[in-house]
């Protein structure tokens, strides 16, 4: 039994509660994401590994900021909402049919000729990818035909990116995958199927399209992308706007993946693009450090780049 005297100090309390409750419900939250950094901070002190299992604080606010983002009302509407709005999209690859430098393109036919040596598969859990829906949420039919590509970083370690995809997730919202990733050394990883669903970006949209396939959540670009993930250099671990940049190797695969795709679905090199540019919410600032020219010599000692 709580003593008279305690009620009558609670008394204040109780009608500020009542008067206030959005004010109440602001501060919860904000004391939850300030446990939610002071967790993280404490265990960044106990283990500075590149490799380590632990997400990053990027990551974390990015688990708050997609849940918050990519949810709708609590009850869906039946009618689909309005399309995205259309941001325009000027890509960094231009069109170059001569200035071919001859020992970018001996290097990567040798690479191609050798892709057995360097690119393999990695079957992930069937919880982190899907199909391509034939219908959005509401019924309407959707193109499946992949045909945008986005590049994306690991933020922390191939291997710790690959144990992320070997977990399961039930919840939808947990869900997260790559076709492809790309290590340091060149290294690639075949994820999941072109024809399938990657899970790459939530809450998205490419030249003002995107698909919904879940009532629940906001539309999304996965259900016609391709995503390409490269492994972020230790220096990249944080939240920082750049880091040391990727390396040689790695874009020397990156073109030859890019090439593949480009031929096997007809995608343009205007339609290669990040997950910066579809992101919705603005969080992702990734690729970081990302350089075009690098792309664009390699891509267009493929010939992919001499096109109208």
């Amino acid at each position: 039994m709580v003593p008279d005297s305690v009620k009558h100090r609670l008394k204040p309390l109780h009608g500020f509660v009542g008067r206030h409750p959005l004010a109440i419900i602001s501060a919860m939250s904000l004391g939850s994401l300030t446990l939610l950094f002071l967790g993280w901070f404490a265990a960044d002190h106990l283990d500075y590994s590149h490799a380590g299992s632990r997400p990053s604080l990027l990551e974390l606010l990015d688990q708050v900021s997609q849940e918050q983002g990519r949810q709708l009302e609590s009850q869906p509407s039946n009618s689909a909402p309005k399309p995205p709005y259309s941001r325009s999209w000027t890509s960094p690859l231009a069109r170059q049919c001569s200035g071919i430098n001859p020992k970018i393109r001996q290097r990567l036919t040798s690479l191609q000729d050798r892709q057995h040596s360097w690119r393999s598969g990695l079957t992930i859990d069937p919880t982190n990818f899907g199909e391509r829906h034939k219908h959005d949420a509401f019924g309407h039919e959707l193109d499946v035909n992949p045909r945008v590509v986005v590049m994306h970083e690991t933020v922390y370690s191939l291997s710790s990116a690959v144990n992320t995809f070997m977990t399961p997730h039930p919840r939808d919202e947990d869900q997260v995958s790559y076709h492809t990733l790309i290590g340091l050394d060149g290294r690639v990883l075949d994820l999941v199927p072109p024809t399938n669903r990657a899970y790459g970006a939530g809450y998205s949209a490419f030249l003002g399209e995107w698909a919904i396939t879940n009532k629940r959540f906001k539309g999304s670009v996965n259900n016609f992308a391709l995503h390409v993930s490269l492994e972020t250099p230790k220096n990249g671990a944080n939240n920082n706007s750049r880091h040391s940049g990727y390396t040689e190797a790695q874009y020397d695969s990156l073109a030859l993946v890019l090439s593949g795709w480009m031929n096997r679905f007809n995608v343009a090199p205007a339609a290669i693009t990040t997950h910066r540019h579809v992101d919705q919410g603005g969080e992702r600032s990734d690729p970081r450090s990302f350089d075009w020219s690098a792309l664009q010599a390699r891509l267009a000692s493929l010939g992919e780049l001499c096109v109208s």
